[in-house]
């Protein structure tokens, strides 16, 4: 287990300064060209099925007449034919752009979650962010293609279907318009609600990935514990509260089309009464009343549209709120910055009175450590569980920051390292050496793309790797699973070292690097580390004293300070805890 006390539980993100809506702009103007070319196709499509009724008037004005259909209905049938040709390839236009909307906006998102801080990963649930990348930015697709230019177009096509229901009769409009002055009312109360509503219903999703991403990391252990039960009733409960926030989000969007239709179908019946009496009286011919009922049904829907645009942008506002949450979340910068003076050989690694905690809120793991790991040799960290060995190695790589005092690697302090230079210098092998789904040489290529093959084989040699290789079907280029499911700890724990070898580092951290190793591969790792001591500064963690009883120096942590720092033979002699230690591990009697 570490030896760090756990971050505290994240704070909900802040909501991003900018407005979501300006984003999504910021989003889709990279792709406006066509965006635009979609939409004016999509708008001329509309402005062509507006015409429809104004031929349904000329042919019932033709027939009143009795004279020849012939060119009223060529009309009406160019008209379909084109008007739907342009309102098929306008969306299609504007979907190919909604999808390169959706994958500008993942490649910032991808950049920015790999790119967070340490601390930030730490605190955060990584299936919420998996959610995320995938079905937030998905929302976004027919946000910023469909609905944006096709609530503008349906927005168009109204105020057009309006101009002529005024231009056809003055008292009908009157009527239509009272309506319309009701659709406007309702949505103005109902569209914040979905957005609010589909914020607390992504982020449910969120939350229940978590919870399975969870599972799937320790599924091993979930089973051996007998837990499947308890895990599943906790996924149930996440999945219905995921239900329960969708079935809301649904209600305010079912709310909006009822809103829109209601008053729609209402104004239809006001029409054809106040019309048809009008037809009666006189004041108005047939043909004038069939195209404004013509115009009000067409114009269901572009309503129809509209509403859903609305609604959809609702949605889409939602996921980039979450989307732009992660711009809120602390980041490593990519290396802009001018590389530093690298020195060659070992790199010398100095703590000067370092204090350091997680948050304000939690206890000082570190009080006031000093030490020095001076260039070429062993220098072991030991000492009780909880004192703070671990975390020495995550302020050397910088993935947090020393509260107070100096961490400084060749004279630098390590806050004025470019990071990429920094890291560059370091292999580092982490306490449950984690393995990534991929091939065997994936793996160990990892810190060193361009390394060669004899440098490959080399370093498969010294971390006596050779018999895996060997066994494994296809070699370096066998897949080894899921999180290294295929190998054993002892040999995801050689693997980690291979590939910090392979880097060439000029510091070699190694955090409990044997603690999962036989007595025969312990004391070949051991021989392991002392050759890589002879070119190169190893700092390792040890729980096992026999690993580094022949190190240069031992530095002793008692709760997050050093008591003590000499050979084997010198602390057995002065200090009582490391006595203690190797007393216990049958390395010193009792």
């Amino acid at each position: 287990m570490t030896d760090t006390t756990a971050p505290a539980p994240a704070a909900e993100p802040e909501a991003p300064a900018r407005a979501p809506i300006t984003r999504l702009w910021a989003y889709a103007r990279q792709h406006l060209r066509l965006l635009l070319i979609g939409g004016a196709l999509s708008f001329a499509g509309g402005i062509v099925g507006l015409v429809q009724p104004l031929i349904a008037m000329d042919v019932i004005d033709t027939l009143a007449a009795n004279e020849s259909l012939t060119r009223p209905l060529l009309y009406l049938s160019a008209v379909v034919v084109v008007g739907g040709a342009l309102s098929a390839l306008g969306p299609y236009l504007m979907q190919i752009a909604g999808q390169d909307v959706v994958l500008t906006v993942r490649k910032q998102l991808i950049g920015r979650l790999v790119r967070l801080q340490v601390a930030e990963v730490d605190r955060l649930k990584p299936g919420d962010l998996v959610s995320r990348l995938t079905s937030d930015t998905n929302l976004l697709r027919t946000v910023a293609s469909t609905t944006v230019i096709g609530g503008v177009t349906d927005s168009f096509m109204i105020l057009g279907g309006i101009g002529l229901m005024a231009w056809l009769d003055p008292v009908l409009f009157g009527t239509t318009m009272a309506m319309v002055a009701m659709v406007t009312v309702m949505m103005l109360f109902i569209m914040p609600r979905i957005q609010n509503a589909t914020v607390d219903s992504q982020k449910a999703l969120g939350d229940m990935g978590s919870l399975l991403e969870r599972i799937f990391s320790a599924f091993r252990t979930v089973k051996a514990s007998g837990a499947e039960d308890h895990e599943i009733a906790r996924l149930d409960r996440a999945a219905t509260t995921a239900r329960d926030k969708g079935v809301k989000a649904s209600f305010w969007e079912a709310l909006a089309g009822v809103a829109a239709f209601m008053p729609v179908n209402i104004a239809f019946l006001l029409v054809l009464g106040v019309g048809g009496a009008r037809v009666a009286s006189g004041a108005m011919e047939v043909g004038t009343l069939i195209g404004f009922l013509l115009l009000l049904f067409y114009l269901m829907g572009p309503i129809s549209g509209l509403v859903a645009s609305l609604s959809q942008l609702q949605t889409g506002l939602a996921a980039i709120h979450r989307v732009e949450e992660v711009a809120n979340l602390d980041s490593e910068a990519a290396q802009d910055e001018p590389r530093a003076t690298v020195a060659a050989g070992p790199a010398r690694v100095v703590f000067e009175d370092v204090t350091f905690r997680y948050a304000e809120d939690l206890p000082f793991v570190h009080h006031g450590v000093t030490f020095a790991s001076s260039g070429r040799g062993l220098t072991a960290l030991v000492g009780p569980s909880g004192a703070g060995k671990t975390t020495v190695f995550s302020l050397i790589e910088r993935f947090y920051p020393a509260t107070t005092g100096s961490v400084s690697v060749d004279g630098i302090d390590v806050r004025d390292w470019p990071l990429e230079d920094l890291r560059g210098v370091i292999g580092y092998v982490e306490q449950d050496a984690p393995v990534l789904d991929g091939t065997l040489r994936e793996n160990l290529v990892m810190a060193n793309q361009h390394a060669s093959e004899a440098e490959i084989e080399d370093v498969v040699k010294t971390a006596r790797l050779t018999e895996l290789v060997e066994k494994l079907p296809d070699g370096l280029e066998s897949r080894i699973g899921y999180r290294g499911t295929t190998l054993s700890g002892g040999e995801r724990q050689r693997v980690a070292i291979a590939r910090a070898l392979l880097r060439k580092p000029r510091l070699l951290l190694l955090d409990e690097a044997t603690s999962q190793l036989d007595a025969a591969n312990e004391a070949s790792l051991k021989q392991v580390m002392l050759d890589a001591a002879e070119f190169t500064n190893v700092l390792v963690v040890a729980h096992r004293l026999s690993t580094v009883t022949s190190a240069d120096q031992i530095v002793v942590f008692d709760a997050g300070v050093v008591r003590a720092v000499g050979t084997h033979a010198e602390l057995v002699e002065k200090d009582d805890l490391y006595r203690d230690l190797a007393a216990s591990q049958l390395l010193t009697a009792a």
